[in-house]
This record gives structure tokens, C-alpha cells and sequence, in this order.
């Protein structure tokens, strides 16, 4: 158990990290068909050198491997094909939404992420595809190899070094990689581990999945999960995607302890290190982690299951109900009163 969640529920609200009130209402949701009006399908080559073979729109919909309706976005891996193995990797879905957002909170209603030997499923935000880590990257739902629980991580550049300290975060998740300053061939970053196995892989799928929410300040950035099953799961987390009005404002104050809260502080400028993001969701196939990381427990090599095991992916897929998406305003009691950092929206 984490030093501070011992401390009373009053004492960590008055974290420095926590204590100052924080008001949202929302602003715009993506639901079913609305994701192909927000995002674009990303077709490039892989930059974490997996076994897949990023599709466009036109051909993900041909083939089923991104299906939408009213209120459902499905992305998946192939799981038909046996690959050739000096050909392209297996057919997979990556998008990016078309927008960048700064300061915000970002709510994802998620009922079933990709399972299996050899996947690498990822929610995330990035500033820069050509020169990452320039600008940040917040990874929200990552994992490899159906191994939970979901682990939340930052990677910032080396302009922007970066640390991050158990006493200096109040949260229930825990602190294995303390850099987040990142590089191409030393990639960890920071990295917080949820505190259950729910929150990933098939621990996910067997609830029905559930929600995470990641909100960015210049001081924080914090990352939540409630599973389905959760009886704690607050109200305006829960209808984000369906019922929530506009008008309504949210205090994330009230969402209890996140799973990770990534600080400032001398060690760490987070309003400097993090520009405006992208909202990326994808998954490959073996590369940089999945395969080098590959169990012993599954079948033969990474590549060599990716390459003739099609039916082992017929569960590699995501299935979202909604993603919305919050920013900053005045508190109920003060229409004067306004975020300093709001200025930088929009």
C-alpha cells in the first residue's frame, strides 16, 4: 500500500496536487459515427516496428475492421488471414483525432479492448508524430500481452527532463518508473501501474469494460478508472457520453484519489513539457514492447504467431461507446473566476 493512502481522505484533499477546485462542462463527445467526422485513420508504417499494416478508412470499413453505428465504435485486427512472411503485417486500425485539445478532461466509455498473445493495445495523446517525444505523449490505457494491470505513462523530451516521486503524488496506482524524460531507444517513461487488474486486457473485458478519464492541467495530470461493476463510478463520468447537458458543471475534485497524478514541481514543468495533443487510439502487433516482452507462456515466436495464427484475434478489438471531452471553466459560485491556463484552449 501506498504512504499516502494512509493518510485520511481530508489530508489528501489538501494534496497541493489536488486541493484547488477544478470546473469543467463539456464540450464536444464522439459517439458511433461521429468518430470518422473527428478522427482520420492513420495508414504510415508503424513507428513501433510492429507486425501490422496500418489500413485507411476506406479499407478498414471494406473489411470490417472499423465498424460503426449510432452509438458503437468497433476497431480491430485481422483475424482471417495467414500472412506471408517476408509480405506486410497484419491488417490493423490506428486513428487520430483531427483536433489537438490542451488543457481538458477526456472521459472514454470503453466495453471491450483488444486481448491476446502478441497485442499491444494503446489510448493515448501525442503532440508530434516526427520528433516524438517533442511536445509529450500521455499514454491513458496501455499494456502488452493481456499482462494488467493498465499502466498510465508520461514520456516528455529531453529539453523538457522530467521526474516524478511516490511523495509527491497522491493517487492509488504504483510509481514503477520514476523518468519520464524519454528517447528513441530508452522509451520507458514514467510509469504508474493501476491498482487492479480490471483496469486491463481480459480483467477489463470480463466487467464489460469501463471508464477512464485522464484531466491536464499545468500543475497535474491525473488518470481514473471505474470499472463497470463500480458503484463509485461518479454520475457525470458515467453519462458523459449519453446524458451529460453542456451547462452542467463537473468538479473533478469529487472523483476521489486518481489511479496516477503526475505533478509539477521542481523537477518537472508539466504546463512546458506538454503541448497541444492529439487523441490517438490504435493497436499493433508484437514491435518495440509487445514483442520484445513476448511470454513464455504464448505460442511460438511474437511474429511467427502474428504471422500464421489469425484466429488468435478474433478478441483484438476495441469496442467504444463514447469519448467526450471536457475543458476548463468558471466555478458555479463565480462567473469571474477562470482557470489562468484557459486562455490556452482553442
Amino acid at each position: 500500500m501506498k504512504p499516502q493512502q494512509l493518510i485520511p481522505i481530508l489530508a489528501a484533499l489538501a494534496s497541493p496536487a489536488l486541493a484547488a477546485a477544478r470546473w469543467y462542462t463539456l464540450h464536444e463527445k464522439f459517439a458511433g459515427e461521429s468518430f470518422l467526422d473527428g478522427f482520420e485513420h492513420e495508414d504510415f508504417k508503424d513507428p513501433t516496428h510492429g507486425r501490422v499494416n496500418y489500413v485507411d478508412e476506406c479499407t478498414a470499413l471494406e473489411k470490417n475492421l472499423t465498424y460503426v453505428n449510432k452509438n458503437t465504435l468497433i476497431m480491430r485486427a485481422d483475424s482471417t488471414t495467414v500472412l506471408d512472411p517476408k509480405g506486410p503485417g497484419r491488417d490493423s486500425v490506428r486513428i487520430s483525432s483531427k483536433k489537438q485539445y490542451g488543457y481538458s478532461v477526456m472521459v472514454l466509455d470503453v466495453r471491450h479492448m483488444p486481448e491476446g498473445c502478441g497485442t499491444w493495445p494503446a489510448f493515448w495523446t501525442n503532440s508530434n508524430n516526427s520528433t516524438w517525444p517533442s511536445g509529450g505523449e500521455i499514454d491513458i490505457i496501455e499494456g502488452i500481452n493481456d499482462e494488467g494491470p493498465n499502466a498510465s505513462v508520461l514520456h516528455t523530451s529531453s529539453d523538457h527532463a522530467c521526474n516524478q516521486t511516490e511523495t509527491s503524488m497522491s493517487d492509488k496506482g504504483a510509481l514503477v518508473s520514476t523518468r519520464c524524460t524519454s528517447s528513441v531507444g530508452d522509451g520507458a517513461g514514467c510509469r504508474v501501474n493501476h491498482d487492479s487488474d480490471l483496469s486491463y486486457g481480459p480483467g477489463l473485458n470480463s466487467v464489460g469494460g469501463g471508464w477512464f478519464a485522464m484531466e491536464r492541467t499545468a500543475r497535474m495530470i491525473n488518470v481514473w478508472f471505474w470499472a463497470r461493476n463500480d458503484t463509485t463510478v461518479p454520475n457525470e463520468v458515467k453519462t458523459a457520453g449519453t446524458g451529460l447537458k453542456k451547462k452542467k458543471k463537473v468538479n473533478t475534485d469529487t472523483w476521489g484519489l486518481p489511479q496516477a497524478n503526475f505533478v509539477s514541481g521542481d523537477s518537472c514543468d508539466l504546463g512546458s513539457a506538454f503541448k497541444p495533443q492529439n487523441i490517438i487510439i490504435n493497436l499493433t502487433l508484437c514491435g518495440d514492447w509487445a514483442g520484445n516482452a513476448y511470454p513464455s507462456t504464448c505460442p511460438s515466436t511474437c511474429v511467427d504467431h502474428v504471422n500464421s495464427s489469425p484466429e488468435a484475434f478474433k478478441d483484438a478489438y476495441w469496442e467504444i461507446a463514447s469519448l467526450s471531452i471536457l475543458t476548463p471553466s468558471s466555478s458555479p459560485s463565480s462567473k469571474r473566476h477562470h482557470y489562468a491556463h484557459q486562455a490556452h484552449h482553442f
